[in-house]
């Protein structure tokens, strides 16, 4: 009876926890819908400094207003793309980075606070405590690296680097699925895992779409950074062509996967036919199998996810790349990203 007892508050405080985890990782996946918002409208450079731990409040009176506007005003973005806004228009872009950089610190706390009472009250032991440790690691280098991303826009040109986007996006994309793979984790009780060396052909082909969904993800922010987007307007045909031309006009050849606007896009669109490919082929392979239960959920929820991704990165290409378009394909993607974490998380448990 004591067992008992004692199994039943541990389940709770494990509930408990991954309701905590799961409303931190809701957060982040807010945080990126932020960040695409105040890139897509070219709000991420109205703030040029930065202060991690103080200055949680915005500008209080004119005076500070115009003190935080003349700072601006020495940053390429404003002498070259807007050169004679007035204080009220710097509001404008102003508003959506403060909010993007204070949802940052709020979740840090949300994160931090619960954290360090949990492990107070000892609920918190073992391996969870470094994994949990490590989390909160990765999500005080990621504010690091967000600043150094928006550093790249503020020397010479009015755009930060395609490459410190990506590396920003990726980083939010890594502690996403961390997060949610940890809330899996304490939310799912023990069940039969496989054995290592028996892994069935459909969690082999969950890991691949995860590794190619990432891989496609992280194209997409070269094609962000890059403004790839805005060309090539049309689908399947790029330029009249299925493959363009010009390639591989960039030497040495690597630099076309990163620089050349045209290869860049081409590469999102083949990695997204491969990563939709995958996704269809292990949703009717599950199918076959009989997959039941929250298997046949994340299987179901990720072919859906894929489906509209492809349908929203169409769009937002024929329509250049409207904002609210533009955003929710980003948003999606992180949503296909989860649901994929989800369905490796629910094969490693099933043999199927």
């Amino acid at each position: 009876m004591e067992n008992q007892s004692s199994s039943l508050i541990e389940l709770r405080r494990r509930r408990k926890m991954a309701v905590w985890l799961f409303t931190v990782c809701a957060m982040v996946f807010a945080m990126v819908v932020l960040g695409g918002l105040t890139r897509l409208t070219h709000s991420g450079l109205s703030m040029v400094d930065w202060y991690p731990v103080t200055r949680w409040l915005p500008p209080m009176s004119e005076i500070e207003w115009q003190a935080m506007f003349a700072k601006y005003q020495n940053s390429p973005q404003y002498k070259l793309l807007n050169v004679g806004m007035t204080v009220n228009e710097f509001e404008n872009i102003f508003w959506l980075e403060f909010v993007h950089r204070l949802w940052g610190r709020l979740i840090g706390l949300v994160f931090a606070v619960p954290f360090i009472v949990f492990l107070a009250r000892g609920w918190i032991a073992g391996a969870l405590k470094w994994k949990l440790l490590l989390a909160l690691v990765l999500g005080g280098l990621q504010g690091v690296l967000g600043w150094y991303m928006v550093k790249s826009g503020l020397v010479d040109r009015p755009d930060v680097s395609q490459y410190r986007l990506a590396a920003h996006l990726v980083a939010a994309l890594i502690i996403y699925g961390y997060l949610l793979w940890l809330f899996l984790e304490l939310f799912s009780s023990n069940s039969s895992r496989v054995v290592v060396g028996q892994r069935p052909p459909i969690l082999r082909g969950s890991v691949v779409l995860l590794i190619f969904a990432g891989i496609t993800i992280s194209s997409g922010a070269f094609v962000a950074g890059l403004d790839a987007g805005l060309s090539y307007n049309t689908f399947p045909l790029m330029g009249g062509q299925l493959v363009p031309n010009g390639l591989l006009e960039l030497t040495p050849a690597y630099l076309n996967f990163f620089e050349n606007i045209t290869t860049v896009q081409f590469d999102h669109r083949v990695l997204a036919f491969f990563v939709f490919v995958i996704s269809a082929s292990i949703w009717i392979k599950g199918i076959k199998k009989g997959m039941s239960g929250r298997l046949a959920i994340a299987s179901h929820f990720v072919f859906a996810s894929i489906c509209l991704q492809v349908i929203l990165g169409i769009l937002t290409l024929l329509l250049l790349v409207p904002v609210g378009l533009a955003a929710l394909h980003q948003a999606n993607a992180f949503i296909l990203f989860g649901a994929i974490v989800w369905l490796v998380f629910e094969t490693q448990r099933h043999k199927v």
